[in-house]
């Protein structure tokens, strides 16, 4: 089963669960050794009155990642999350926040556990009778914190999450997206390491949902804040999880990027779940990339040397493409060098391939969804060039790796009966061309 549950490469884990347990009810010993001797929650639930609702879960948190929890009503997520800063007591197991067992900690330990992980809930929770300031200055005012300091850190969250002019505003002057915005400055002014959010955009309405987890995806890019987030919402999931942990009866089935569960559902209950979503909108960019022939018009060491226009006649008529991309020493991209150019050069005995070089070249970051690079691929005369964090070449999408994705995501919608004419991606991350000049038109992110 791809279990993508480990912390990635050099990332700290930030939270660990260590299979973890929570049983409702009196009998919870009895329980647990019916789930080890492989009774099924109905079969407890009718022999010892107990109702399963975390069965030996485990996985890690990375630094700085938005992980979510994503099941039905019923599947245990919002306990698994409420587990996490005991709000709920789990029955069994640990659970470690930068490796501390909170499971073990007493009352003046679990308070200063409140300092760094904050919660935001689905329901807003604010005090009717004050001010958008003082609602978000609360908890720092419950933990006898100066006004003068809470006063500055409520504004400061206010302002990040787009509030300010709000500041004297009860909340039934607030809309729901806006009154949510509030409960979460309330849980950023506490300074967490740790954010915790159960279902907070549920009781939204479509538009300003989505609104919301564009704000969100906007904050975590600012803040890198470490994120465990509970949705019943598969493309909820999909648009704002770095990981997803999909959960059924209180186990944890299957933990992976978007585009694991998406292509590689671990059972027949997660293939149920993703037989109906768009992948457009979530197989990304890197996926489909292949490497293309590159030249270098810098010196990259001492001893290599800037390639020639006869490196670069050779490289295409090795590889038996029209063209190469020429790249600097940092492997960031110039342009491209079309064979009859460089053959001119070399004809003319000149050896300079900037000469030849074409700068007008579509790009996209490696992120960035299918939906959103279709317009660029089809209006481009060349495959997209595919950039990294770091803006460096890391390979090129062409119209054949697209059309075969298309076409797969096509069948599988029409066989599920869901297809989807409306796959305007809702956020993307087309760049513009090296002459500047916009290589696709960039959805709004609200």
């Amino acid at each position: 089963m791809p279990d993508s549950d480990t912390p990635a490469a050099n990332t700290p884990a930030a939270i660990e669960v260590r299979n973890l347990y929570k049983v409702f009810g009196d009998a919870t010993d009895e329980a647990l050794d019916m789930l080890r001797n492989g009774h099924s929650n109905e079969e407890i639930l009718e022999q010892t009155d107990c109702t399963v609702a975390v069965n030996d879960a485990s996985f890690t948190v990375n630094e700085g990642e938005i992980f979510v929890l994503m099941g039905l009503s019923g599947s245990g997520k919002s306990t698994l999350l409420r587990c996490m800063n005991r709000l709920v007591e789990p029955t069994k197991g640990e659970v470690l926040v930068d490796g501390d067992d909170i499971t073990q900690m007493n009352g003046a330990e679990l308070r200063a556990l409140c300092e760094k992980v904050s919660m935001v809930f689905q329901h807003f929770g604010l005090l009717p009778h004050r001010t958008t300031q003082s609602n978000v200055e609360f908890g720092l005012e419950v933990r006898g914190v100066d006004q003068e300091t809470r006063s500055k850190r409520a504004k400061e969250a206010i302002d990040l999450v787009g509030l300010s002019g709000y500041e004297d505003h009860t909340p039934d002057t607030l809309s729901g997206g806006m009154q949510q915005r509030v409960g979460l400055a309330r849980a950023l002014a506490n300074d967490p390491s740790i954010l915790l959010m159960d279902e907070p955009f549920s009781a939204l309405d479509p538009l300003i949902r989505s609104e919301m987890q564009n704000e969100l995806l906007n904050l975590q890019q600012e803040m890198q804040e470490t994120i465990v987030f509970v949705t019943h919402d598969l493309d909820e999931a999909l648009k704002i999880g770095d990981r997803v942990a999909i959960m059924k009866s209180g186990r944890v089935v299957q933990i992976g990027t978007p585009e694991e569960i998406l292509t590689e559902p671990a059972d027949e209950y997660v293939r149920s779940f993703v037989q109906d979503v768009d992948r457009t909108r979530v197989i990304q960019a890197s996926t489909l990339m292949r490497s293309y022939p590159t030249v270098h018009l810098a010196e990259a060491t001492s001893e290599e040397q800037p390639h020639g226009p006869a490196v670069a006649i050779r490289k295409m008529r090795s590889e038996g493409t029209p063209l190469v991309y020429a790249v600097d020493a940092d492997q960031r991209l110039l342009g491209v060098v079309h064979l009859d150019d460089a053959v001119d050069l070399r004809t003319q005995d000149r050896s300079d391939l900037h000469e030849a070089l074409t700068r007008d070249v579509p790009t996209a970051h490696e992120n960035t969804p299918v939906a959103a690079l279709l317009p660029v691929v089809f209006e481009a005369d060349l495959p997209v060039a595919i950039l990294n964090d770091d803006d460096e070449l890391v390979g090129v999408v062409d119209r054949a790796s697209i059309l075969s994705e298309v076409t797969t995501n096509i069948e599988n919608l029409m066989e599920s009966g869901a297809l989807n004419k409306d796959a305007t991606p809702e956020k993307a991350h087309v760049s513009r061309t090296l002459d500047g000049e916009a290589s696709a038109p960039a959805a709004e992110s609200a």
